[in-house]
């Protein structure tokens, strides 16, 4: 995880096509130039670095479940509830399903969790698009790194 560069999860745990679900993990990392801000002597990971979180392991759902034939772009967050705080060295787990597939969007159900303990959930909301220029690349090289293997394209 490096929080300072949006790359927030480290690998895939379980990629489920059947049940169109994954799980990631990611560990906070000890430091961070954002725990300078947030907070000097207390850090903590922002709220929205946890929603990006969430929103990361439901666009490599959809792009696993795709095979990377479109590329997801967070359009709304509803629902997101926080129940506690994420400090450094933390490891996370997140789970995201997808629940409702239409006509160019997704929408999933996300959660992030530590230790058996609930973090935060909420639901997203993705447009579906063609990917723009050179990003499919750089996806295909970022999911291989975490260790996604997408279904065979439809």
């Amino acid at each position: 995880m490096r929080l300072e560069y949006f790359d927030m999860i480290d690998r895939v745990v379980t990629f489920d096509p059947s049940q169109k679900r994954i799980v990631t993990r990611s560990t906070v990392p000890a430091e961070s130039p954002v725990f300078e801000g947030h907070f000097p002597g207390h850090p903590l990971v922002p709220g929205v670095l946890l929603t990006e979180t969430m929103a990361q392991a439901s666009g490599y759902l959809l792009l696993g479940l795709n095979g990377l034939t479109q590329m997801p772009f967070l359009m709304t967050v509803d629902k997101a509830r926080f129940r506690t705080f994420v400090e450094p060295r933390t490891e996370l787990l997140a789970e995201a399903e997808l629940i409702i597939e239409g006509s160019g969007y997704a929408a999933t159900k996300a959660k992030l969790s530590s230790e058996g303990k609930p973090i935060c959930d909420a639901e997203l909301r993705f447009r579906l698009m063609p990917f723009p220029a050179d990003m499919r690349a750089l996806m295909q090289s970022r999911i291989e790194a975490i260790g996604l293997t997408p279904e065979p394209a439809p």
